[in-house]
Formats: C-alpha cells, sequence, structure tokens
C-alpha cells in the first residue's frame, strides 16, 4: 500500500492506494496522525477511493487514527469508499462512527461547520 500526506490549514489529508492491512504503512499513518496532532492539526481527512480492500488490521488503523484526533476534540471524516469497502463498513457498523463523504471538498466543509 502507498500514501501520500498534506496539510491544509487544519486538515491533515491522508490518500491511500493499495490494499489497507496493516502492515508497516499502517504503523507510518499512525505517525502521520500523531505528528499532524502535535503541530495543531485538529482534523484528519482520510481518502480511500483507491483502497479496494481492508483487513481488520487497516481497519485497526483508521480507528485509531480517529481516535488519536477525538481525544483531541478534533474529527476524522472518510472520503469515497469503493463499494466494497462501503460494505465493511456497513457490516461492522463504523458508517455509525466515521464521518463519510463523497469527496475531500465536502469533507472539508462538513468538518469545518461540525466544529
Amino acid at each position: 500500500m502507498d500514501y501520500s500526506s498534506k496539510i491544509d490549514s487544519e486538515t491533515l489529508i491522508l490518500s491511500l492506494m493499495g490494499n489497507l492491512i496493516g502492515e508497516e504503512v499502517g504503523v507510518a499513518l499512525l505517525k502521520e496522525a500523531d505528528k499532524a496532532i502535535s503541530e495543531g492539526v485538529k482534523y484528519c481527512i482520510i481518502d480511500i477511493n483507491e483502497v479496494k480492500y481492508i483487513n481488520s488490521s487497516g481497519i485497526g488503523v483508521l480507528i485509531t487514527i480517529l481516535t488519536k484526533f477525538r481525544n483531541q476534540s478534533g474529527e476524522v471524516c472518510i472520503v469515497n469508499p469503493s463499494e466494497h469497502v462501503k460494505k465493511l463498513l456497513i457490516i461492522t457498523k463504523l458508517n455509525a462512527i466515521f464521518n463519510i463523504e463523497k469527496t475531500v471538498d465536502e469533507a472539508i466543509l462538513k468538518l469545518k461547520s461540525e466544529n
């Protein structure tokens, strides 16, 4: 799995590509979240448009990122999950925990309007 990250205003934007199955990239994503939070970033957008498969370790990474931001009075939004990933989020009831939007721009508006 690959990813890219950037900080825009108070928002960390993570764009994930490939299969989210934990591994060392999961650790790198958690480090990105920690670094952003230490720099005062309040929000995180995780664009998973190019993620086709997530296993339990990958779900754990998403939940850990969510917990880290919420513990700092922040919020996380998942953007544009594939149909397979969307079904997984529904089956695991994570769709009730995460904000889910269709685009990064919609996610930014949602996060900024809620806080």
